[in-house]
């Protein structure tokens, strides 16, 4: 009796295992697969991926819309604005910022200190505020953009892109699949809290959305800039008029300096890209996304409009560390 049982159990289990994998190679057989499609694939021939045809199981919706407002007003033309959040972590200055009238928060993780836990707490506080999120990561690499993809950020800036191998690994690791190479290993920005819940959903919309920002900011990168900017998926390049004064050794306004500027700017130009800078270019023309000045600057400029003449009349003590410097 017992061995039929056993007889009973172990049939069920291999009609299970048939009905759960019936594609599965045999056990312990090598079942040809790296050269032998399997009845009603559509990739017929040996697997490479230089002639794969890639599946629609992410495809978007054919009537999905462009949920991120930056995005959006990119395609259109029209002026954008990213408000820098430099050296915060309090998730109450980044929201109020982030609801201040910007288009997108730039926050800072080339220059300042801040970890991807911090910016992430920042980020899930207030999703949904005026300003999506976007970084300034530090390097084009794997573990810093799906750091910064992952928690949610909507775009993307890459510091001092120099060549066209630096610029397509920017690319790759923003972009899902088939235009890039960003692994879908969930976070934050899965979440129905944050992007989870967009229409079409986030795998399937994600890569019609983001926003990626690349920086030109030395010689050698404005000498590759007309090949930087016609890689698909390039949204913008970004002429850094701080850095291109730092790496060419002139002035901005001198004609050395406006050369360099210029020739970014043919370059975005010619492939259709936009146009990025500081904000005082903001009537430069054909910049049309900008960004502004720190969290401090912010508070600072607030600070003297709503005070207007009252601003710095503070009562001027003769005695103690308050006292006026002679």
């Amino acid at each position: 009796m017992k061995r039929l049982l056993f007889a009973a159990a172990l049939s069920a289990a291999l009609a299970m295992g048939q009905t759960q994998f019936p594609l599965a190679a045999p056990a312990g057989k090598d079942s040809g697969a790296i050269k032998t499609p399997l009845p009603g694939g559509v990739n017929q021939g040996p697997i490479d991926p230089a002639t794969w045809k890639y599946g629609p199981q992410f495809k978007p919706p054919a009537d999905a819309k462009i949920w991120n407002p930056v995005k959006l007003k990119l395609m259109r033309g029209e002026k954008v604005t990213g408000g820098t959040v430099f050296s915060s972590t309090d998730p109450s200055t980044y929201c109020a910022m982030a609801n201040a009238g910007y288009d997108f928060i730039w926050t800072e993780m080339q220059h300042d200190q801040h970890d991807w836990g911090a910016v992430a707490r920042m980020w899930r506080t207030c999703p949904h505020a005026k300003a999506v999120p976007g970084v300034r990561i530090a390097y084009a690499d794997e573990r810093e953009i799906q750091h910064a993809t992952d928690a949610g950020a909507l775009v993307i800036v890459v510091p001092t892109v120099d060549d066209v191998a630096e610029a397509t690994a920017a690319r790759n690791w923003t972009y899902f699949p088939p235009l890039g190479r960003r692994s879908n290993g969930g976070g934050q920005a899965f979440d129905p809290a944050m992007w989870g819940g967009v229409p079409g959903g986030y795998r399937a919309t994600i890569n019609d959305n983001i926003v990626l920002i690349l920086m030109i900011e030395t010689i050698e990168g404005v000498k590759n800039a007309r090949e930087i900017a016609a890689i698909p998926g390039v949204t913008a390049l970004f002429a850094a008029s701080g850095d291109l004064g730092n790496f060419s050794g002139f002035a901005q306004g001198s004609p050395d300096y406006e050369r360099l500027i210029n020739s970014v700017h043919d370059a975005a130009i010619g492939a259709g890209k936009r146009l990025c800078g500081p904000f005082a270019w903001k009537d430069r023309p054909d910049f049309t996304c900008f960004q502004n000045s720190n969290e401090g600057a912010a508070i600072t400029r607030g600070v003297a409009v709503e005070l207007g003449p009252l601003a710095n009349t503070q009562g001027k003590v003769e005695v103690g560390p308050l006292a006026t410097k002679p």
